[in-house]
């Protein structure tokens, strides 16, 4: 259970990330998709995909887990932060949500979900294009805070929007279920995912959105829960799978900056420099490039130090790892959306 310390640290960031927000160009961050920018979406849905229970959140501000999938802050934080929005962003669905939070962004990313449908009803999670409902709300509530439905349109179309999705439609549903890949080959499916994009997309700019950040998949075959089955050797058909759809996305987010008038649209590469760390771990000060901290049969214990590992569990980069990678993001997002 939440402590009341850690509603008062909430309260304090929230008021924190007014301030800032006030200094900055980009008035809000708001993340969609999957367990890489979730801060506690499904901590009470009935699912097996949550982690708010320790060791998760070991090393969060509050040392208590959050529903955030590692055991700190997240690329939705640090991005924020980087852009002088926050250095919090709270899950949409947190019983603890202030105002001053919904003025500057909220996550609405839901851990396990995906572009697929099946790949959110298998785990009872919220599917990509139903967390446009939450964001339909949170625009009311938005309204209903600042009392000037101009002023709300200023801010969903100057915020910016994070998105991460494709990791489990690739690594989870097209690898284990039959009813997808029997009856679609991987360049088949792939065109799928960029199909069901081009919609999610549509939807958003529809709602006012303007402003996208859309993010690749990690390297796949590089995670511990497939390299580990061979001894830390990265899965290389699951890496190619991975650049497949890393590619046509890429293609397809420059096609937005035409299709989508009036927006700016980037591609954001999450599997290069990921798989940078894993490929050359110590020019970074890490270790442990392919063995995870915790939860898996590989560390059934906990590491003492997680900053050494790359990965924290069997599919989630460690705070350090993401503190590493995002830097280079935060300045392309500046040079392009700010």
């Amino acid at each position: 259970m939440i402590t009341q310390f850690f509603q008062t640290i909430l309260v304090l960031v929230s008021i924190t990330s007014s301030s800032l927000a006030q200094a900055g160009n980009i008035p809000a961050v708001i993340a969609f998709g999957d367990s890489i920018l979730d801060t506690g979406n499904n901590n009470d849905l009935i699912t097996l995909t949550k982690v708010n229970f320790y060791p998760y959140g070991r090393d969060f501000v509050t040392r208590q887990a959050t529903g955030r999938f590692g055991n700190g802050r997240i690329p939705t934080d640090m991005i924020a932060e980087g852009l002088g929005v926050k250095n919090i962003v709270p899950a949409y669905r947190s019983p603890f949500l202030q105002p001053n939070d919904i003025l500057t962004g909220v996550s609405f990313a839901s851990g396990g979900s995906g572009l697929d449908p099946m790949t959110a009803r298998v785990q009872g999670v919220i599917w990509i294009p139903d967390q446009l409902n939450d964001f339909k709300a949170y625009i009311a509530k938005l309204n209903s805070i600042t009392g000037d439905e101009e002023k709300t349109r200023s801010i969903i179309s100057n915020a910016v929007y994070v998105i991460s999705a494709g990791n489990n439609d690739l690594g989870i549903t097209f690898v284990s279920n039959p009813a997808r890949n029997t009856r679609y080959t991987i360049f088949s499916y792939t065109n799928m995912m960029i199909s069901w994009t081009q919609s999610f997309m549509q939807e958003l700019y529809n709602l006012g959105a303007r402003k996208f950040a859309i993010m690749g998949t990690l390297p796949l075959g590089c995670l511990p829960g497939a390299s580990n089955i061979f001894g830390g050797i990265c899965l290389e058909p699951a890496n190619a799978m991975a650049r497949l759809f890393n590619k046509k996305l890429a293609n397809e987010v420059n096609n937005m900056n035409s299709t989508l008038p009036g927006s700016r649209s980037i591609y954001i590469d999450m599997y290069n420099p990921l798989l940078e760390l894993v490929r050359n771990p110590l020019r970074s000060g890490f270790t442990s490039p392919s063995r995870p901290c915790c939860c898996s049969p590989a560390a059934p214990v906990p590491c003492v130090d997680a900053s050494r590992h790359v990965f924290w569990d069997i599919a989630h980069p460690t705070e350090k790892a993401y503190q590493t990678i995002i830097p280079p993001i935060i300045q392309q997002i500046q040079q392009s959306l700010a």
